[in-house]
């Protein structure tokens, strides 16, 4: 659950090797791989890692299947879009095909009715039982994950996939897989660095459980792996630090 590293660097590669083992899995498995991405500046470093030759060239792109963990509602185009980054730092680097690429924005459409598209979107490529491959998270400073904030409702959730809401602090839309379908999914990886996120993480993995107040302790998968990928900035208050 917990795999402490001594700089993003290693982080970086060794979610890499992670990225790459789950793909060639899911491929060799049932014919494709399914993942979604985490926005941020966190993980720009292993975007771009992926994209060089060496693990690049051990993924068949053209039968992966890319979504999101969360996103802000703003056009593709806007510099705060999940979306834009993971384009200019992975995905136009690599052959996956543009078919097999859904971002969680649309034009012309109201934050809450896309979710529900992509709801049944997710129900369409993933079958019912809902089960992704590979998700990649990363958890902030609050102990907020994807787009599940502290003491938002979204946090109750335990239907639906994909919600939409409005965030009062940051005054805008924001949609987000849920926690119980965040759940579901056979691995999730959670990119935790820096001394600002190290209070939060101690709470999150040792503290009493209180999600409404720490929302990445709702990740519990009901079969698959959970894994904390941290520097020792971050851990440096946990108890078994080594």
């Amino acid at each position: 659950m917990l795999n402490i590293q001594s700089s993003t660097e290693e982080i970086f590669k060794t979610t890499a090797q992670l990225f790459v083992a789950a793909a060639n899995d899911a491929i060799d498995q049932k014919g494709f791989f399914t993942v979604a991405l985490t926005g941020g500046s966190s993980p720009e470093g292993l975007y771009k890692l992926l994209s060089e030759d060496q693990y690049k060239n051990q993924i068949d792109w053209t039968k992966v299947l890319v979504f999101w963990g969360d996103e802000r509602w703003v056009s593709l185009d806007n510099g705060l879009s999940n979306a834009k980054m993971s384009q200019e730092t992975l995905l136009q680097n690599v052959p996956v095909l543009p078919s097999n690429i859904f971002p969680m924005y649309a034009d012309d459409v109201k934050p809450e009715d896309f979710a529900s598209t992509y709801n049944t979107l997710l129900h369409e490529k993933l079958g019912d039982d809902g089960i992704m491959d590979f998700i990649l998270l990363g958890m902030g400073s609050d102990g907020h994950t994807a787009s599940l904030f502290p003491g938002t409702a979204v946090l109750d959730e335990k239907e639906k996939w994909v919600a939409a809401y409005y965030l009062d602090a940051q005054q805008m839309y924001r949609i987000t897989l849920t926690a119980p379908f965040l759940n579901k999914a056979k691995k999730i990886i959670v990119l935790t660095f820096g001394d600002a996120k190290a209070d939060a993480l101690k709470e999150v993995l040792e503290g009493d459980y209180n999600p409404s107040l720490y929302p990445s302790q709702l990740l519990k998968p009901t079969k698959g792996e959970l894994l904390f990928l941290v520097d020792e900035k971050a851990a440096k208050y946990l108890s078994n630090n080594d």
